[in-house]
């Protein structure tokens, strides 16, 4: 049977599974009784992102035949097979898997049908330990929760004479998976659970402190160091968890930090340089010493003489523009009116060439030969 794991904790890296303890399915000890009750506590923590499988087996030659195998490259096992997972996109599941040795769920292709049970439960970054039990009495087997039914079953009798044992995968982002405790009790014990560690069973005395008046200190039970082990375990991975976000605020500060850096870099670069705000500043200076040595100018001096002068020269422009405007035009008109004498003399040349035209004719036909008919 399997000894109890106070402290143990486990980060399963990688692609391949990896067991948390050699010796879980190697002690050699095989459950006695048919009718058990077995508890065991976990803890799964990682990034956003991050993933893996928990099997907790209950099987025959589990070394052998499993050894460090998750469920989905386990050849053909027998015995029963509880597998905590983020299957189905639900943010965890927790499935049942059984096998008489005749499935080989490895070369299978669909080991996801074959669970005879299973719940929804989200086990990533609780920031506690999960509580899994199961219950195998009277052909029942149930599972529950941190105390919540998950599963049960009447159909199943797992027989006596199988070996625990837990493995662990994860994929290539990874994430950490910390056991602390591991009991089996027998259904019918009314004791302490079997597999305990004899220094555990013990009372046993601390040694005394240099400064305190009391010699002895009262003795403290296994129960009690083993307690006292799974806090510190739990607040030593609090602390990890704790330096981990810490870890990853610092690293988003400076990134941030860096942001602003280049932010502010691309501003400068896109202002104005001294140089150009002082030319800017100069010339504006400029235009406005102008603009008062104008306004000044227009103050002191009297320009009614000026404008009385060009308003005399805009007379005298206008009159001297309308006197040779009218002779420019009496010159254009004669010039372009054509000749009435030559047109006199053409019209009397014509009529006295017509003349002497018919006086010719008269006289020719006059001389004509008469014929008489």
């Amino acid at each position: 049977m399997l000894k109890t794991l106070a402290s143990l904790a486990l980060l399963a890296a990688g692609a391949t599974s990896q067991i948390i303890e050699s010796s879980s399915f190697g002690t050699g000890k095989t459950v006695a009784q048919s009718e058990w009750t077995a508890e065991f506590q976990f803890r799964a923590s990682g990034p956003e992102r991050a993933g893996g499988i928990l099997q907790l087996w209950y099987t025959k030659d589990g070394q052998a035949r499993i050894g460090t195998s998750s469920i989905y490259t386990v050849g053909p096992f027998d015995g029963f097979a509880l597998v905590v997972d983020t299957h189905g996109g639900r943010g965890g599941s927790v499935r049942g898997f059984l096998n008489d040795g005749t499935t080989d769920y490895k070369s299978h292709n669909s080991p996801d049908a074959l669970a005879f049970g299973h719940c929804d439960y989200s086990y990533r970054n609780l920031g506690r330990p999960s509580v899994f039990k199961i219950k195998h009495t009277n052909s029942i087997l149930e599972v529950t929760v941190d105390n919540q039914p998950c599963f049960s079953t009447n159909k199943v009798a797992l027989p006596a004479g199988n070996t625990f044992g837990i493995t662990a995968a994860t994929p290539e982002n990874p994430d950490s998976f910390e056991l602390f405790k591991f009991v089996l009790e027998s259904a019918t014990s009314q004791g302490s659970p079997q597999g305990i560690p004899p220094v555990l069973n013990q009372q046993t005395q601390l040694p005394t402190d240099l400064d305190s008046e009391s010699p002895t200190m009262p003795p403290v039970s296994g129960a009690s160091i083993a307690g006292l082990a799974a806090q510190i375990v739990d607040l030593s991975g609090r602390l990890q968890l704790t330096n981990k976000a810490a870890s990853t605020i610092i690293q988003e500060m400076k990134n941030q930090a860096g942001k602003a850096d280049a932010r502010q870099a691309e501003i400068l670069q896109k202002l104005i340089d001294k140089d150009q705000y002082k030319a800017l500043d100069n010339r504006l200076a400029h235009m406005e010493d102008l603009m008062t040595t104008i306004v000044r100018d227009l103050g002191d001096r009297d320009y009614s003489g000026r404008f009385a002068q060009l308003h005399d020269t805009l007379r005298s422009s206008h009159v001297s523009l309308s006197e040779n405007l009218q002779g420019h035009l009496v010159n254009v008109v004669t010039k372009s009116t054509p000749r009435m004498g030559f047109f006199l003399f053409l019209v009397i040349a014509f009529q006295v060439l017509l003349a002497i035209s018919y006086v010719a004719y008269k006289r020719r036909r006059a001389n004509m030969p008469k014929k008489y008919l």
